[in-house]
Order: C-alpha cells, then sequence, then structure tokens
C-alpha cells in the first residue's frame, strides 16, 4: 500500500479563496470547470493542442421544461443551484441541486464529475442525476459545445503564456444517450465525452501517487492546520508533474502549466524551492531532469520548452539552484564525475556572463529585473547580496561534489573564491546603520531595497549581520498575519500592493517557507516555526497553491495568472529538512537533527533513504527516530547518524554522464 491515496488529496471545494478557476490535470493534458456552475466545462490544453476558448454548458429539460446551469444570485431563480464539490488530483466532482414546487414537486440531486483524458486529448464529464421525489419525469440533458477549435501550439512555443485561441481541428462532442425516463426515486448517468476518452486517468494518477510518494513520509499531527498544509504542498508537487511521452523528459516538471501557461521549467524554480522533496519524488530520474537543463544552455536563458528548447535571457539564481538539485541528487545514487565537470563549465560561463563588481572584480552585476525576480521599481538590482552570497555557496558545494567524484575540478580555487566573495559582499554592501544590504548600480548609485531576497544571504553571514538582518523579520514590517511580504511595509520606496509577488503586500508562494527552513538551519527555531504557521490557512483554502498570495489577508489577486507553482512544495520541504531536520548529504549518510515545537506533536512516518524506513516522532519535551524498525541514539550534539556514509563515498545506484 503506498502512503497515501487519491482521496488523501481531495479538496471541499466550498472552502476555495480567489482565485477560484479551478483546473485539473491528468498528466498529458488539463482541464478547467466553468466558476458558478455544477456541469459546465471551460478550457483545455493537451500539448501540442490547445483549446483555450472552449465552453461546454449544460442544460437539462424535465418534462418539457429547461433547467439552466448558470444559477443567478436573487429570489425566484428556477436554475440548477450549486452545491459544493470537491478537487482531487485525477478530478473535479461538483454537486448542485434543484427543487421546485409547481403542480407537483421536482426534486434532482445533480453531480458531475470532470476528468481530464490521459493520453489523448479532451476531457470526460460524467453526470449522475439522482430523483428524490416519488414523482416520474421525462428528463434530456442538452450539452451545448462552443463553435471553438483546438489547435496545433509546437511544443518549443508552450512559455510563460497560456496558448492564445486559435483555428485548427474541430472540437467533437459525443455520448451514450441523453433522454431517460426518471423514475421516482431513480438514478441516472449521462457520460459526455469532448474529443476522447479518460477511462484510465484515475490508474494513472494512483500509479504517478504510488511512484512519487512511495519514498515520502506521511505526517500526522494534533497542531491544527499542519497536517493539512503538508498534504496541499504535495499536491502542489504533483499537480505540475506531466508524463507527455513527447516532452524531453518523463517525467516533465512544469512549474505551473494547468492553464496551460508556464507549462515550461525554470531551473530556478525546480531546483532552488524543494531540492531534497523533489529528489525524494523523482528517484533516479532526477538526473533527467538535470540533464535537461545543462542541454538547454542555461548561460543564455531560463527555462526550457516542453520539447527541451531554451527560453528566455540568462537568470541569476539558475545555477544556484541547479546545483543545489544536483546535491541533493548526489545523496542516493553516484554521480558521473563528468556530471559534475559540465556542471561546472556551465556554471562558470553562466558566472562569465554577467560583470564584474567595479572595485575587486570579486562579486558579479547580475543585471536588471529581466535577469532577476522582477520588482517592479528600482531597487534590488547589479550588485547585490543575493545571489552573489549564493554563488559563493554554488562554488564551495561544486568543490564538494568535486572531492567526493573525483571530478577533478580546481576545489580549492573554488573555496577560496567562495571565501572571497562571502568577505566582499560584507565589506562592499552592508550598511550598518541600517542594518540592511544596499544594492550598488554601474554609476556607484546605491540602494535600499528591503526585499525578501536579502535573507536568502542569511546562509553565508556572519552571526551578528544575520541577527541584524533577522531584527527586520516583525510585524508591520515583512510579517503579515498570512504570511510574509516580498517588501517590508516599512520601505516607503519600494512596497507597493499590486504586483505581490516581489514588489510588497504578499510574496511568491516559495519564499516565506523557505525563509522558515533558512531560519531553521541558521538556529532560529522559535521564529522559524513563528514564520511558517502563518501559512496553515493556505492548507484549509486551496487545493494547490498559487503563484503568489498576500501576507495581510487570506487570498491571492483574482486576476492575472494566479493558477498552480511547483515553488508550492517548498512547504513539505521546510517541514521535512527545516522542522524535523532531515538532512540527507552528498557522500551518502542521513542526518537528522528534529526541532521541537511547544504547539504539539508531529510523527513523520515511511522516509524511504536508500534501503531504509525511517520514521520520526516529536514531541514538545524531546523526540525519537526510529531506522528500519529500531530507536536511534542522537549524538551529543542532538544530531542522530540515521544512516552512515555510503562505502564508495557517493551513493549507490544510477550514474549520469
Amino acid at each position: 500500500m503506498p502512503p497515501y491515496a487519491l482521496d488523501d488529496f481531495a479538496f471541499d471545494l466550498r472552502r476555495a479563496v480567489p482565485p477560484a478557476e479551478i483546473w485539473v490535470g491528468s498528466g498529458t493534458g488539463t482541464v478547467s470547470q466553468l466558476t458558478g456552475t455544477v456541469c459546465g466545462v471551460g478550457g483545455w490544453f493537451a500539448p501540442p493542442l490547445a483549446a483555450p476558448d472552449s465552453r461546454l454548458t449544460i442544460s437539462l429539460e424535465v418534462d418539457g421544461q429547461r433547467v439552466v446551469d448558470l444559477a443567478r444570485p436573487g429570489a425566484g431563480n428556477r436554475g440548477l443551484l450549486p452545491a459544493g464539490g470537491t478537487w482531487r488530483p485525477d478530478r473535479i466532482v461538483r454537486r448542485g441541486t434543484y427543487h421546485q414546487y409547481a403542480d407537483g414537486l421536482t426534486s434532482l440531486a445533480v453531480e458531475s464529475t470532470l476528468t481530464p483524458s490521459h493520453g489523448s486529448p479532451g476531457y470526460v464529464l460524467t453526470l449522475r442525476i439522482r430523483n428524490r421525489s416519488g414523482n416520474t419525469h421525462e428528463l434530456t440533458v442538452v450539452p451545448e459545445l462552443a463553435a471553438t477549435q483546438a489547435h496545433q501550439v509546437p511544443l518549443s512555443e508552450w512559455g510563460w503564456v497560456p496558448p492564445a485561441a486559435g483555428r485548427g481541428e474541430p472540437v467533437t462532442l459525443s455520448h451514450d444517450g441523453l433522454t431517460t425516463t426518471l423514475e421516482g426515486h431513480a438514478e441516472a448517468t449521462f457520460t459526455i465525452a469532448v474529443q476522447a476518452g479518460a477511462g484510465h486517468t484515475t490508474r494513472v494518477w494512483e500509479s504517478r501517487i504510488a511512484q512519487t510518494l512511495g519514498r515520502v513520509p506521511t505526517l500526522t499531527s494534533d497542531i491544527p492546520g499542519l497536517e493539512q498544509y503538508y498534504r496541499r504542498s504535495l499536491a502542489s508537487g504533483l499537480a505540475c508533474w506531466w508524463d507527455h511521452p513527447d516532452f524531453v523528459t518523463q517525467p516533465f516538471i512544469a512549474t505551473s502549466g494547468l492553464d496551460g501557461g508556464a507549462l515550461c521549467s525554470y531551473a530556478w524554480d525546480t531546483g532552488g524551492y524543494a531540492p531534497t522533496l523533489l529528489s525524494l519524488m523523482l528517484g533516479d530520474s532526477v538526473l533527467d531532469v538535470i540533464q535537461s537543463f545543462l542541454d538547454a544552455d542555461l548561460t543564455d536563458r531560463y527555462a526550457i520548452a516542453p520539447d527541451g528548447t531554451g527560453l528566455g535571457v540568462a537568470y541569476a539564481y539558475s545555477g544556484w539552484s541547479l546545483v543545489a538539485l544536483t546535491r541533493a541528487a548526489a545523496a542516493e545514487r553516484r554521480l558521473d564525475p563528468a556530471l559534475i565537470a559540465r556542471l561546472y563549465d556551465v556554471l562558470i560561463t553562466l558566472d562569465k556572463r554577467f560583470q564584474p563588481d567595479g572595485q575587486t572584480g570579486v562579486l558579479r552585476d547580475y543585471g536588471d529585473q529581466s535577469n532577476l525576480l522582477e520588482m517592479r521599481g528600482s531597487g534590488w538590482e547589479h550588485v547585490v547580496a543575493s545571489p552573489n552570497a549564493e554563488r559563493a555557496w554554488t562554488l564551495e558545494t561544486l568543490a564538494e561534489l568535486s572531492d567526493l567524484t573525483g571530478a577533478a575540478l580546481p576545489s580549492d580555487e573554488l573555496r577560496r573564491s567562495a571565501r572571497q566573495i562571502r568577505e566582499e559582499v560584507i565589506r562592499q554592501l552592508w550598511d550598518p546603520q541600517a542594518r540592511w544590504f544596499r544594492s550598488r548600480y554601474p554609476d556607484g548609485h546605491t540602494e535600499l531595497a528591503y526585499s525578501v531576497q536579502a535573507f536568502d544571504a542569511l546562509r553565508s553571514c556572519p552571526p551578528e549581520i544575520a541577527n541584524a538582518l533577522i531584527s527586520h523579520l516583525r510585524p508591520g514590517a515583512f510579517l503579515g498575519e498570512y504570511g510574509v511580504s516580498s517588501v517590508s511595509a516599512e520601505d516607503e520606496l519600494h512596497y507597493e500592493t499590486a504586483d505581490i509577488d516581489w514588489s510588497g503586500a504578499g510574496a511568491y508562494t516559495g519564499e516565506a517557507p523557505q525563509l522558515a527552513l533558512t531560519l531553521w538551519q541558521q538556529g532560529h527555531p522559535e521564529l522559524a516555526w513563528d514564520v511558517l504557521r502563518r501559512l496553515f490557512w493556505m492548507g484549509e483554502h486551496y487545493p494547490y497553491f498559487p503563484q503568489d498570495h498576500y501576507s495581510d489577508k487570506p487570498g491571492a489577486p483574482a486576476s492575472g495568472r494566479r493558477i498552480n507553482i511547483i515553488a508550492g512544495l517548498t512547504g513539505a520541504e521546510a517541514v521535512l529538512t527545516g522542522l524535523a531536520g532531515i538532512h540527507p548529504n552528498p557522500d551518502g549518510s542521513l542526518h537528522i537533527t528534529p526541532n521541537l515545537v511547544a504547539a504539539g506533536n508531529i510523527t513523520l512516518s515511511g522516509l524511504g533513504y536508500r534501503g531504509h524506513t525511517i520514521d520520526i516522532s516529536i514531541r514538545p519535551d524531546g523526540f525519537e527516530v526510529f531506522v528500519d524498525g529500531e530507536t536511534q541514539s542522537p549524538d551529543p550534539d542532538g544530531t542522530v547518524v540515521a544512516v552512515r556514509p555510503a562505502v564508495s563515498g557517493c551513493g549507490s545506484g544510477a550514474s549520469a554522464g
């Protein structure tokens, strides 16, 4: 039995907060419900086919009377009324009611199940209509499919923006009969297919969950909201999973993709937010994902299209993210030294893509917002603490991987460069009066932009500077009741409320849990928990996490593309590697240092690592770690060495060249 089943990810649609547009995917296609309807279906995508303007509406004829499925608010409405529903990774189930008395009682319960096809374009809509009265009715289901067409879009063109409508192949509708005599208290089922059937989508999803979550631990807790947040975080990752046979990798991990947009894959959010969890989910396929990025020339691109074509411009965080994913991959398998050598070549070339700073040449000028993380105002640009600090970590990690694999990189030089970078970040950019990092433009102009990106540099800061940075993590500045603001609300120059992911009033969905994880790693467990707990509302109100969300109120902007995001996995990553302190290492060892939480008890069961099964129990007053059922004693520093280093020095298993 897999640790999780599809029903474990079921979500009550009555609890959904904006954006209300809900999509569901099969791994080869996606489809959306029509908001406000019980049975209506919106646009769908099955690459290379796109039908964003497709619309299927349903009405009923009951004893010759029309019952519409688009009920308007107000008294006297005689349409089919929505009554809630459930999202699962493989389907959307909606319920509706029609209860009218006119020359006798007509009382119908309607349930629709919307399932995207797997392996063929389109979807299936199944209607189950139950007669709740003793009267007999003549019933006809009347589908109306808009006269739209599905058109071919080359896989290389599936980037950030969803494909627009176009002309191409006709969209056809088929069914198994839509008229019946519905006896009292009887039930009838109708099946309507657009393009092709979806009979095995559920079986595909059951197999996918067993495969992807087979080594990911289940979480149970008496802390309100934590368990559901963890599950919804996992669902966010699963919603980005594609197994299309024509994509460059199987699986292909999209940045978003449910609405046809951001079906591309960014190195930045694929590797930079949940590398440990993603490596557990992918297994040996993680090597194919890494290879696909190396093949796409990240020195001039930030993402790959589904066919592997490079997209965009050079991205400042790509190299760090790809090294993070490679380090996670190294923990469970032997890596070919040729892979590390090629990664080094790509990283050095990418490094040279950005100009040296104008003082010592040690730091890099990372350009403007097109190369960074898209603040809308000037501020966090050019010579900045992050990602220069991440660059230092990247060089050190390459040296570590070289030593373990025998890749023969200049390890001493890499470590020396890392030390110089850290020193120069502090010397050139730290403002002791502001207790913050300045960014410096080519002409010498500097800015104090209180961006959440500065906290990424915590990993490279000495304690006194780290503590100064952390002093800004307070309510009314970076902390909101429902998350973290990407720009401090105290920053008059840069804070705004319109574009929330990087400019204030909210944040990109991976940022708050990543900040919590960083705080745990840097020895601030109480503050880390305080940050993470602010996000638990999301597990109660989203089937999968959107691109960004507000920090001062629950929800996300109702306009724009706010669908699913791979960085939604960061919540589960923070729980596993931060709260539970699970640390897989490139030498094959596994160290576990749980953080205690006064709020309650947490159990993580069934972590699979190098053939072992690890269970962790965390209480307010202590913890226990079990390996293959045997209790493990911690070292004097509180760390449990759950798995010792591999004999070969770098894990065992698959390799890649």
